[in-house]
């Protein structure tokens, strides 16, 4: 796990998840040493994962949450404003920002943002659920003070997650406490079977990243296609760099269940939104930020290393099919 990210294995507290990684950084209570830091506000995009928007153990006056462009990239502006107005004697500004949505694989400008930031002298945390295994993971490159990580993302176990610090001497106050384990920053037994799986799944990941724009280019030609069928095809996200697995789209007229049914009647796994929220009724907090039309949805399709263009003409059988009725429905309304 720390090859992964390029650190010292000093650096990586594992822990159940990266919910729990996402409530143990997001605090107003740190350590320098022996010396307390004091953060006092908390500034995350509205595209967050909700282990973000939820603020951690901030309170809901510490919460900024700032705006997102149409296809769902941290409005920097926004962010310069917010660090302006903070006043520093309070203690100091936290950004978290997510690496790549989970929804629409949109890439955020964390370099960028991270730059303003410690301009500051603020914290940067990246979520980097998403991004683990498809982009290259630095804190340095990234300007993150602290990376959030989850095994299953990567194909490892579920329940084992990391806190991964740019150094050993800052870090938040545990969530946890208890017999002193991970270095005393995480109470509690380590689970070392879900860590050691969480490591083959880190090798594996690192490796994989080179196999990313190979998906990219199935993905682009898939999305071509798509377009082709059905010109109306909104693709979310799509002038933004994105994660090369990752296509969410929606069909006007055609809700985002309505179309999951179908392609699960088809044989094909696809998500009406987050897979962590696959299952749940509600529109897209994602969708919503971004000004679209989060009533309609969107269908989610995530590809992986086994994938290959023969299962790219086997989903785009089933497109054309579902796209056809809903043509065919969209025609009979206008006649009635």
């Amino acid at each position: 796990v720390a090859r992964l990210c390029g650190v010292a294995s000093a650096q990586v507290t594992f822990c159940s998840g990266a919910t729990e990684a996402a409530n143990h950084v997001l605090t107003p209570d740190f350590r320098m040493g022996r010396s307390a830091v004091r953060v006092s506000r908390l500034l995350v995009s509205a595209v967050e994962h909700p282990a973000i928007l939820a603020g951690g153990r901030f309170s809901a006056d510490q919460l900024t949450v700032l705006p997102v462009d149409a296809d769902g990239r941290l409005e920097l502006e926004p962010l310069e404003a917010a660090l302006a107005a903070h006043d520093q004697s309070t203690g100091q500004a936290m950004l978290g920002l997510q690496l790549a949505n989970n929804e629409t694989g949109v890439i955020q400008p964390v370099r960028a943002a991270a730059e303003m930031v410690k301009a500051y002298q603020g914290l940067v945390v990246v979520d980097a659920v998403q991004g683990a295994g498809r982009l290259p993971l630095s804190l340095d490159a990234l300007g993150a003070d602290f990376l959030i990580l989850s095994a299953h993302k990567i194909g490892g176990p579920k329940g084992v997650g990391a806190l991964v610090s740019a150094g050993e001497t800052l870090m938040p106050a545990p969530l946890m406490r208890g017999g002193g384990q991970e270095k005393g920053h995480r109470g509690g037994t380590e689970n070392l079977i879900g860590i050691a799986g969480f490591g083959a799944a880190a090798a594996i990941a690192a490796d994989a990243v080179a196999g990313v724009a190979a998906l990219a280019s199935l993905r682009d030609r898939m999305e071509a296609r798509m377009g082709e069928m059905a010109p109306d095809l909104i693709v979310h996200g799509v002038r933004a760099q994105r994660l090369g697995n990752t296509s969410f789209f929606s069909l006007p007229g055609l809700k985002a269940e309505t179309a999951q049914i179908a392609f699960d009647m088809e044989g094909i796994a696809v998500s009406a939104g987050a897979a962590c929220s696959s299952g749940k009724i509600g529109e897209s907090h994602v969708l919503n930020a971004m000004g679209a039309d989060a009533g309609l949805g969107a269908i989610r399709v995530s590809l992986g290393r086994e994938h290959t263009e023969n299962d790219i003409e086997r989903f785009l059988e089933a497109f054309k099919a579902i796209n056809t009725r809903r043509l065919a429905r969209k025609s009979a309304a206008e006649a009635a």
